[in-house]
């Protein structure tokens, strides 16, 4: 059991690693863009996570982890910064190989706008509950500006493909949050979230999981137009 959340980064990554070097995929050519993107978000979230845990608002059961550690945080939730996004980089990838999707302009501005004002009117109503407020309040700013600031033009592409995502995401974050274990891998301090789980999942979960996508796509759209930007000069 002590192997236990390395397993899940593994299962949750091996897959897409696999079909990487598939001949209609050949997104092993693009894993340059991915890592640059996922070792900038990684320490982003590694320091908001290294902080959350010290505080006590979640934390990692010691019966499913090695016990090696980094920044006061496992190996494997380390890893998860990574494994996790490569998947779900991976799916976007595809989704967009395969079933090009294009939101109407128009359309993408009020949905936007719409869960922006949600999420952030919520951050701030529920101030004192710390996940929940954090989580919100820095997702709707982080939409807010890569859309309006940065005009990025896949917003609609990667909401369709996290819609796909929701399904593995509960799978895992499922897992990790006790659902068919005696005790979850990573617990919550339920005080600092609004206490409403999907299965065994937080609510919040949903929302800090598509703000990790996120920023890690727009991190890969940027070095993969930067290689593009480049070839074409050449």
């Amino acid at each position: 059991m002590k192997s236990l959340y390395l397993l899940i980064n593994i299962c949750s990554v091996i897959i897409p690693v696999i079909f990487s070097f598939h001949s209609k995929i050949n997104f092993y050519k693009h894993w340059k863009s991915f890592f640059q993107s996922a070792l900038i978000s990684a320490l982003f979230f590694i320091l908001w996570d290294a902080i959350f845990t010290s505080k006590g608002i979640w934390g990692f059961n010691t019966k499913y982890i090695l016990g090696i550690y980094l920044f006061g945080l496992p190996i494997e939730e380390i890893l998860f910064f990574f494994c996790i996004p490569f998947s779900c980089v991976f799916t976007y990838y595809c989704i967009n190989l395969f079933f090009p999707i294009q939101w109407n302009s128009k359309t993408e501005n009020i949905f936007c706008i719409i869960i922006c004002s949600f999420l952030l009117l919520s951050g701030i109503y529920f101030n004192e509950k710390l996940y929940t407020s954090i989580t919100f309040i820095s997702t709707a700013i982080l939409l807010f500006i890569l859309k309006f600031l940065f005009k990025i033009k896949w917003f609609g592409k990667l909401v369709s493909a996290y819609a796909i995502l929701i399904i593995p995401f509960f799978i895992v974050n499922g897992v990790l949050t006790g659902t068919g274990l005696e005790e979850p891998v990573v617990w919550y301090d339920d005080s600092q979230n609004l206490g409403i789980r999907l299965m065994t999942v937080p609510v919040e979960d949903i929302v800090y999981g598509f703000e990790l996508v996120f920023l890690n796509v727009f991190l890969y759209e940027h070095f993969t137009n930067k290689v593009n930007s480049y070839f074409q000069r050449k």
